[in-house]
């Protein structure tokens, strides 16, 4: 355990990565700031948690007549030929099998039971029993749970329930103190009781009512952060219950309760409140227990039997129903906030799909790794709501340092005025073209259990050809060795070599169920500029991976190349919110207003580039060549202003060029893209330089005689220095 580090809280952080005093996540995310409000009905000031909100007396829950619907009442005898065989009043016996059954609460107000729980009411139903506020009166009448059966005749679940009760303890389930007998107050029988903590708040499914008819239960409009927050705390208990070999079964917005903080807790916690269904996983000798449509299909259990994947189902079904009732879903509060998460509820929707997934293997492998893209989606969600980034480290791709943009972050070089004269140069955009952009992607992490893990992560930086080299005296041939040549070939443009060990890495794998074979089929269809084929596997990837912003940034590029500027904005602008350090998105953006012949979009965009980036020169050169750049506005040129190209200007003087010299030869090439901006403005009118056109053609001078200074050749001196000569004033001298 480590002491949580919020401020004035004495907590701890507990396994779920959550505190147990004020229940916020161990980790504050940056740029996240504080309301500093004290009300409890105000919005959480971190927007990666549930809120807090208030909640009446529990008394007023009492239900003054239970009672448990025809519809959903089922005879206890599993061999019965009609369960639903059961005449109308609370309690008799079954018409099909004469199983006796009752449906009528156990307990009255005034019962005093095992001498120390004080009944208060039945306030709720369980999908196996009848829940009873009670208060403790050993223990200064705390409010506590009790729980029975619905179906006293359903002894075996009561035993089972307790068995598995006993043994868990964990802060997203619900505690139990203890197990007291009493007699059932129709028949007189014993009946045992489960003793539990009171949760204080509301149950799912009245969140999720109360939200989708407009109202606000938990203070503040129901948001998809919310549902995934929620999420998360149900997958850290599942974790929890399947490393130690059980199934919950039986998951419904009518079995969690999200606490309220009314007794001035600072934070939330998701509680699981109804065990009952809990088994064994492997174990189909007892009842199975499930709700349509969170429980798979009757074919999937025959097959299968309840699962890991089984259990994770009922998870993505959870969230699905969860995220109809939410604002942005319904639209109750506006359509502006929805458009700008768009691709972040794209994101969560692929998530809870996969979990919801026909083929249970084409779900997620377990709980952890769900969560771990969950909490990928919850980052994105949250950065593209507020603006603030929210990186975390990737445990799947290797980040890149690759820059994509083809030169436009880079100081022309000297070819620049040798191949071309300036009057034919506008402004690349700078997309890099499709096989340049294959070789500089992320690329996945290499597995722990594989038998070359520790030979790459040795070689991580070393020369590919040299790493294969390795490879081969080492005789390692495995997915990763086989990975890792694809891209050897891909980096040398050797197409067929990376198709042919792509192969290999699907023998070696038995199948072709692993993302990663996915993936390396994008980068080979990319690399053969088949975007189409490269976007469909991408797309496969983001659909596997929804919390990964590798394969966002893949498909933002195809949408780019294909002219779908504004499916590439989105996507480059959920990678670019979330993680500042992923400048190629920001590229992207630039590109995209480029396009769109935003010059100063563009530039403000780059911009936003952070200083701590290894790209921030990069950006910022950018900048100073988007400013004094031609664009192209339907098919004519569209010159800089003065006032950009002064901006542009002040902005060179500001550059770290040169290993930070004062000039040099990069400031001199960049001086010169800028002066021919400035000159061309002039004698195409600008009314502010055509004043100063003999100056501006003396410093012209000056920058081409400077570039013909750093030519290798004297041909290319000569050319220089006719270029100096063209554009110098005229003179009667």
């Amino acid at each position: 355990m480590t002491a949580c580090t919020r401020l004035r809280c004495n907590g701890t952080i507990d396994d779920t990565g959550y505190c147990d005093d004020c229940g916020r996540p161990a980790e504050v995310p940056r740029g996240s700031t504080s309301t500093g409000q004290s009300s409890r009905r105000s919005r959480s000031d971190d927007p990666l948690s549930l809120p807090i909100f208030d909640f009446p007396d529990p008394t007023s829950r009492i239900l003054t007549d239970p009672q448990v619907p025809v519809r959903v009442r089922r005879c206890g005898n599993p061999d019965c030929p009609d369960p639903t065989a059961l005449p109308g009043q609370g309690a008799g016996f079954c018409l099909a099998c004469g199983t006796a059954f009752s449906f009528l609460p156990s307990l009255e107000p005034g019962d005093l039971v095992a001498d120390q729980y004080l009944v208060v009411g039945c306030f709720a139903r369980g999908g196996l029993g009848w829940i009873y506020l009670a208060k403790d009166t050993h223990l200064d009448d705390n409010p506590v749970v009790l729980k029975g059966l619905i179906d006293v005749a359903d002894a075996d679940l009561a035993t089972a329930e307790r068995q598995a009760l006993t043994t868990i303890d964990h802060p997203n389930i619900v505690r139990i103190f203890n197990f007291v007998s009493h007699p059932e107050a129709h028949t007189g029988t014993p009946r045992t009781y489960i003793v539990m903590e009171y949760v204080d708040g509301l149950v799912l499914n009245e969140v999720a009512e109360r939200s989708r008819h407009g109202s606000l239960p938990l203070g503040e409009p129901l948001r998809t952060e919310h549902v995934i927050a929620a999420g998360l705390q149900v997958l850290a208990a599942f974790d929890y219950l399947h490393e130690r070999g059980l199934l919950y079964c039986d998951l419904k917005p009518d079995n969690v309760i999200v606490r309220s903080g009314r007794h001035g807790e600072r934070g939330n916690r998701i509680k699981l409140i109804d065990l009952g269904a809990v088994r064994r996983a492997g174990d189909r000798s007892g009842k199975v227990v499930g709700t349509p449509p969170f429980q798979v299909s009757e074919s999937e259990i025959a097959e299968r039997g309840l699962t890991v994947q089984s259990d994770l189902h009922t998870v993505g079904e959870l969230m699905r129903q969860l995220y109809l009732a939410t604002a942005d879903r319904t639209g109750q509060y506006g359509t502006d906030d929805r458009q700008r998460v768009e691709v972040g509820l794209e994101s969560f929707r692929r998530a809870y799909t996969r979990a919801l997934d026909r083929d249970p293997d084409r779900r997620f492998a377990s709980a952890a790794d769900m969560a771990d893209q969950l909490r990928g989606v919850l980052r994105e969600v949250a950065s593209l709501r507020d603006g603030q980034p929210r990186p975390e480290p990737s445990t799947l791709f290797v980040h890149t340092a690759t820059l994509l943009d083809d030169g436009l972050g880079a100081v022309p070089p000297l070819r620049r005025w040798i191949d071309a004269t300036p009057d034919d140069l506008p402004l690349d955009h700078g997309r890099p073209a499709p096989d340049v952009v294959a070789v500089g992607l992320p690329v996945p992490r290499a597995t722990a259990d594989d038998p070359a893990a520790d030979v790459l992560a040795a070689a991580d930086a070393e020369d590919p050809q040299r790493l294969l080299g390795r490879l081969e005296a080492e005789g390692l041939r495995t997915p990763e060795t086989a990975f890792v040549r694809c891209r050897a070939g891909l980096a040398a443009r050797d197409l067929g070599t990376a198709a042919e060990s792509l192969d290999q890495a699907r023998d070696l794998l038995g199948g072709d169920g692993d993302w990663r074979l996915r993936w390396h089929e994008g980068l080979i269809a990319l690399a053969g500029e088949d975007v189409e084929q490269a976007k469909a596997a991408f797309d496969a990837v983001y659909a596997e991976l929804p919390g990964e912003d590798a394969p966002k940034l893949a498909l933002a590029y195809c949408e780019e190349h294909n002219g779908k500027l504004a499916q590439a904005e989105a996507l480059y602008g959920a990678v670019w919110r979330r993680d500042r350090s992923v400048v190629s998105a920001v590229f992207g953006l630039a590109r995209v207003r480029l396009a769109q012949c935003d010059r100063m979009g563009a530039v403000a965009t780059l911009d936003e580039t952070p200083p701590v980036s290894r790209h921030y020169d990069a950006a910022h050169i950018a900048a100073v060549r988007v400013l004094s750049g031609v664009l192209t506005r339907s098919g004519e040129p569209d010159r800089p202003s003065a006032t950009h190209l002064a901006a542009a200007t002040a902005r060179l003087g500001r550059l770290y060029l040169d290993g930070g010299a004062p000039t040099g030869q990069s400031r001199v090439r960049l001086e010169a893209v800028v002066q021919e901006a400035e000159l061309a403005a002039a004698t195409a009118g600008d009314d502010v330089l055509r004043r100063h056109e003999e100056s501006l053609r003396l410093r012209l001078e000056r920058s081409y005689r400077a570039l013909a200074r750093q030519a290798d050749t004297r041909a290319e001196r000569s050319h220089l220095v006719d270029l100096a000569n063209r554009y110098r004033p005229v003179t009667l001298r």
